[in-house]
């Protein structure tokens, strides 16, 4: 009976350090996944933040002036050649 109860003993002692791996490694894979929601947490706020910008008018009026060419009343236009 002793030897049951030992055996018993050894297979709830293995099964257990095997749970206690499979822990370890979820753990693992959770703090992973979680920097994982956090970065694209982050990259969503910086494509809203971007797409606001996009929308102001000072984004407006500095692509009419770097791919446009354009220039407010009164100002004028110096070249280097």
């Amino acid at each position: 009976m002793s030897l049951i109860v030992a055996g018993v003993g050894i297979a709830a002692g293995v099964r257990g350090n095997e749970l206690r791996q499979e822990i370890l490694q979820n753990s693992q894979q959770e703090s992973a996944l979680e920097q994982q929601l956090q970065d694209e947490t982050d990259r969503t706020e910086e494509i809203q933040e971007l797409e606001q910008y996009m929308q102001s008018d000072e984004y407006i009026e500095k692509i009419a002036r770097e791919k446009l060419g354009l220039l407010k009343e009164n100002e004028i236009l110096f070249r280097e050649e």
